[in-house]
């Protein structure tokens, strides 16, 4: 149960048999799951778990004036939702399930005892938040330097590099179970623009959007468009001095 988190944290260390064995133990406690649009954890609402997305897709979102709505990012399995989040006295954003999603309740306690560690599981973990926080950034460079076809191509790549890195994409193809007004939230746009630029990616033979998933076609073409630099996730930093994982890590981006 905790196999995606622990894959995604072995993007930046390597953990050990019992570090492992740890994080499959905090991640089965106790789990939960949410209907596709339920709130998972509520704005104004104190969080009493920190909480990991086991399967499905949930995201950070803030409801807006007359029932406006940003999608700042998408949470994928191996993804923690604020994992600091209890140290505030309230949320300041909802938590939403996209699809069916599962929760693992980590106990906060559990969770305080690891941050507290000078272990490599805990440096592993400051890693996964600090990459949230970037992630965070790229949306605040969208929607103040891209434009609108940039912006698109530019999240959607950052999906499949987040799936890769969790075992879920296939080649150049991931899961991404969401509407275009879900993608307009996302990225700022009206589902009428969103739609005509998914349209022209799909003549110019650069994207497939079938059955709920995404295949990029022309991959370098649509990096380029994208201007994608993925240094923000902080691959790099990946088993340094193992030149075979290394490899591997840069297979991702």
């Amino acid at each position: 149960m905790g196999n995606r988190l622990t894959r995604k944290l072995e993007q930046f260390v390597r953990l050990s048999p019992t570090e492992r064995l740890r994080l499959d133990k905090l991640a089965g406690k106790r789990q939960k799951v949410y209907r596709a649009n339920e709130i998972i954890l509520e704005e104004r609402t104190k969080a009493e778990f920190v909480l990991l997305v086991v399967s499905g897709l949930a995201a950070r979102c803030k409801i807006l004036s007359e029932g406006r709505r940003q999608i700042m990012a998408f949470l994928i399995p191996g993804d923690l939702c604020d994992i600091e989040g209890f140290v505030l006295n309230a949320m300041d954003h909802d938590i939403i399930a996209v699809t069916e999603t599962v929760c693992a309740h980590l106990a906060v306690a559990d969770v305080e005892e690891l941050l507290t560690e000078t272990s490599t599981l805990t440096r592993a973990l400051w890693w996964s938040t600090m990459t949230d926080s970037a992630i965070l950034r790229e949306r605040i460079i969208d929607h103040g330097s891209r434009d609108a076809r940039e912006r698109i191509c530019h999240l959607i790549y950052e999906m499949l590099v987040r799936y890769r890195v969790i075992g879920v994409a296939n080649s150049h193809s991931f899961p991404f179970p969401i509407t275009q007004e879900l993608l307009a939230d996302a990225t700022g746009m009206t589902p009428v623009h969103v739609n005509r630029i998914l349209s022209d990616l799909r003549t110019e033979g650069l994207l497939r959007w079938k059955d709920k998933t995404v295949t990029i076609l022309d991959v370098p073409r649509f990096k380029e468009i994208a201007q994608f630099d993925g240094c923000y996730l902080h691959l790099e930093r990946t088993f340094q001095g193992d030149a075979e994982v290394s490899e591997r890590a840069g297979d991702l981006l």
